[in-house]
Order: C-alpha cells, then sequence, then structure tokens
C-alpha cells in the first residue's frame, strides 16, 4: 500500500533517528489519524534495528511477556523471563549501549494505566543511560490529553523529550491524493465528508460516485463507518448523552455558547463548559474568535472542525431510526441530497479556501504574507444588524477579503460588485478582494482582484491578473 504525503514529519524522524545520542520522541495525535504508519513507514527507511510493541490494555505482567517475546524475536534469544516491565525495557537500554536501537512502545496511554509510575521508571532509565547509550525511543498514542501531560514540567519526563509530534488531519489538498481518479468538484465534496482522516480516505473508491461511497461508507445499517464517530467520542468521554447534545446543536448551526447551551439541554453551565473543553482538547470542536476582536468572548463560536463528526451528526444521528428502516439510496434522497449540495458543500469549501490560503502563505506564495486569516466581525447599525465575513486575512497593507463560491454557474461581475458593496456597507477596509469559485469566472480583471478557481486549488497556477474578460469552467 503505497504511503501518501507527511514529508515534513518523515523528515523530522528521519533526523531524529540519524543522531547518535540517546533521545526521545513523543507522537500523538486523535484515533486514525496515522501515527502508526508514519512510524512504520520511517522505520522501513532507515537500517537501524527496532523494536514495535503496541501496548495492551492488560496488566503489566501481560505487557512485560509479550514484549518479551518480541525482543527475543529480534534479538534471535531464547525465551527471556523478566519480571516486570522495568526490567525488561532496562535490558533494551542495555543492548543501546552497543549497537544502534530504536523501541517504539504504541498506545503508551495503555501500558501508563498498567504500570504504576511508569513515567518516573523512563525518568530513570533515560537519566541512567544518558550518556552511555543510543536508544531512540518513540512513546506514541491516540489519547491526546494523556500524551500532552508527559510534556508538562509536574511530569518526571518534563525536559527529557527531544521530539513532539502532534499529527494532525491533512489538509484538503494531501486527502486529495488518496482519490484522484475524482474531479476536483468531487475532491471538495469527498474532503467535506471525509477530511483528513488517511484511514477514511483509504476505504474510499474509486469505482464508485461520490453518493456511492456515502451510502457505502456511513449512509447506509451496517456500513464501515456507522459507528466510528461515537465509538471515538465513546473512548474519551464518559458522559456521551451530553456530548451527543452538544454535537447535534453545533451540526446544526448554532456556534455561540448561549445557543448550545440552550439548544442542547445540558444541564448546567459548568457541565457545558466541560465538554466543550474537551472536544476542543480532542480536536474535533475549535473555539474561534473574529481576527478583528480576538478578545472578545460573547463574539466567540465554537464549530466542528472534524468532518465526518458534522456529517455525522446533520444527516445520521439526527435520523438514526429513519435510516435503520428505509432504503438507503431514499434516505439519501430525504434527508441529504438538497441540503448536501446546496448548503453543506458549499459551507465546507470555506474551509479548503482557508487551507489554500495558509497553504499558500507557508510556502511564500503570497504577494504579501499574511499574519492573520478568520472570520471578521462587524457591526452594522443602520440596517441594525451583525454578522461575519468568513474569509478575511490581515497583512501589513491591510485586510484582504475573500468569497467562496461553490457554484455551478461562473462569478460575474456583478456579483462581485455586489459582494464588494456588501463589504463597504459593513465599513471593512479592503485593499483587495479575493473570489474562489468553482465554474470559473466571467467577470472584468483589476488589480483589486484576485481570482481563486478549483484548478488553481488542485495545483494549477493561480489565474493572472490581467486586463479584460475572461472564462474559466
Amino acid at each position: 500500500m503505497k504511503f501518501i504525503g507527511r514529508n515534513k514529519e518523515i523528515n523530522s524522524l528521519k533526523r531524529f533517528l540519524n543522531h547518535t545520542s540517546q533521545m526521545t520522541a513523543l507522537i500523538y495525535g486523535r484515533r486514525r489519524v496515522g501515527k502508526s504508519e508514519l512510524i512504520k513507514q520511517t522505520l522501513r527507511e532507515t537500517d537501524t534495528r527496532s523494536i514495535y510493541y503496541e501496548c495492551k490494555q492488560t496488566t503489566e505482567l501481560n505487557n512485560a511477556e509479550s514484549l518479551s517475546a518480541l525482543i527475543s524475536e529480534t534479538f534471535n534469544l531464547p525465551k527471556l523471563g523478566f519480571k516486570n516491565i522495568e526490567e525488561t525495557i532496562d535490558f533494551l537500554f542495555q543492548k543501546a549501549q552497543r549497537e544502534k536501537l530504536i523501541l517504539v512502545l504504541d498506545e503508551y496511554p495503555y501500558l501508563r494505566d498498567a504500570v504504576i509510575g511508569m513515567d518516573s521508571i523512563f525518568q530513570s532509565l533515560i537519566d541512567k543511560y544518558n550518556d552511555i547509550s543510543s536508544m531512540k525511543l518513540i512513546l506514541c498514542g491516540s489519547f491526546v490529553d494523556v500524551m500532552r501531560s508527559l510534556l508538562l514540567n509536574e511530569n518526571p519526563l518534563y525536559g527529557r523529550v527531544n521530539l513532539t509530534i502532534s499529527l494532525k488531519p491533512m489538509d484538503y489538498y494531501e486527502s486529495a491524493l488518496f482519490y484522484p481518479e475524482f474531479s476536483n468538484a468531487d475532491k471538495v465534496r469527498l474532503y467535506s465528508v471525509f477530511g483528513g482522516i488517511p484511514y477514511f480516505n483509504r476505504l474510499i473508491d474509486g469505482a464508485l460516485t461520490v453518493r456511492e461511497n456515502i451510502t457505502e461508507l456511513i449512509a447506509s445499517p451496517g456500513a464501515r463507518l456507522e459507528n466510528e464517530v461515537f465509538m471515538y467520542l465513546k473512548s474519551e468521554i464518559s458522559k456521551i448523552t451530553n456530548a451527543n447534545e452538544v454535537f447535534e446543536a453545533l451540526a446544526r448551526g448554532f456556534s455561540r455558547y448561549s445557543d448550545i447551551l440552550s439548544q442542547s439541554h445540558v444541564s448546567s453551565a459548568p457541565a457545558m463548559v466541560d465538554i466543550l473543553d474537551k472536544l476542543v482538547r480532542m480536536e474535533i470542536v475549535e473555539r474561534q474568535s473574529p481576527i478583528n476582536d480576538e478578545g472578545n468572548r460573547r463574539k466567540a463560536g465554537y464549530y466542528i472542525i472534524d468532518n465526518l463528526s458534522l456529517f455525522y451528526y446533520r444527516y445520521i444521528f439526527r435520523y438514526l431510526s429513519q435510516l435503520n428502516v428505509m432504503n438507503p439510496d431514499i434516505f439519501y434522497d430525504r434527508y441529504i441530497k438538497e441540503d448536501f449540495e446546496a448548503q453543506y458543500v458549499p459551507h465546507m469549501f470555506e474551509t479548503i479556501c482557508r487551507q489554500y490560503l495558509i497553504r499558500r502563505n507557508r510556502e511564500r506564495l503570497t504577494e504579501m504574507p499574511f499574519e492573520k486569516i478568520g472570520k471578521y466581525y462587524y457591526d452594522d447599525p443602520v440596517h441594525r444588524k451583525n454578522g461575519e465575513f468568513d474569509i478575511v486575512t490581515l497583512d501589513p497593507n491591510g485586510y484582504i477579503f475573500y468569497k467562496a463560491k461553490f457554484q455551478k454557474e461562473p462569478v460575474t461581475s456583478q456579483m462581485i460588485e455586489d459582494e464588494i458593496r456588501q463589504v463597504n456597507d459593513t465599513g471593512l477596509n479592503c485593499y483587495k478582494y479575493g473570489f474562489f469559485s468553482r465554474s470559473g469566472f466571467n467577470a472584468d480583471i483589476d488589480e483589486r482582484l484576485i481570482f481563486i478557481t478549483l484548478e488553481n486549488l488542485y495545483g494549477e497556477k493561480v489565474m493572472p491578473r490581467s486586463r479584460g474578460k475572461r472564462s474559466s469552467v
């Protein structure tokens, strides 16, 4: 199976492994994000002897016996009789005095739960062999809170971790490498559902349509990913009922704290704070503040940033009873089809457009690198309303406003003029205006305008800003 993406992380791990001295790495990220495959791919590209052990949710003795058996196999030794984990790992540190050795402990939180003082044991071993061993220790885990705690100054491992990789979901561009057979518009649709989780994207069948993939994988009884979102939440949050209520409110578009509280029927404000904080730490919900008023808590909102979770709670969880008794095609037509194309995908297209801008900014491909990107909050006292512009950047020259249009028709000069007029009416002073379009443009181009097509998003050059009429489909 071809390994896709993660070049930056692989290069970091290679540099880590090439050091001659003893070092420790911490790799963490949500379930299914590709941590194990990242490590395994890097190990395939090194000649150093390695031991990869997936910790088990069992006793210390059981883990010690399993790891000992793996050591015997790796070094072609007779059965080893270690009494505990400390003796087992100490043996490997001793081995690393004579040869380079890599030890990977995947799902480390399981071992940490099974062995009292496991972090302290590692502290002792790391300090004991610091100047005489070439051990490369990699601790990996899916419980993000637990793994982050290893970096706190009160933890015994504080100051002993040389490399930390917080593995995030892939962006829209790397995700599309999993399904190159599809059109650019369909790549947008697929990312809107399956997001940047490699495990989900590997399941997408290039011989099926977008609709058929959605039905096969998530929108039918017994589908491969039917329980994926629920089980992930349950593994991290004990009071799943409250989390379900909050997720359903977020999926329906309620983002302000007070609105989520009233819609979700959570018993109290403190309980709501606990749930939202947990979901943010799990990196499936994000708290976003407008870039022009970041300190104003009342204007901040909470948004689901895990695409499969958003799709699940918008269309599946809400209609589970109907899904279980209806034909999947009829269910799709009745509860998904229209809203998916008219509302859901255009909204997710805005996320893709933000990722495109960030990607170009990091690669130094923008004319003026921006310092901030996000929503812009405005008050309109004349019309007695307020609202947000979803994509605005701020650089030393000022603001650039962007509008994302996922529609069948090309963007016209009239549409552009209407958008610019709306922006000006709010008092937002922009020195340029950018437009993303699924279906290209039929508009006058001038120096203030930036036109970006789907072809640009997926690898082709940005449309030149020359004078005259231009249409791009």
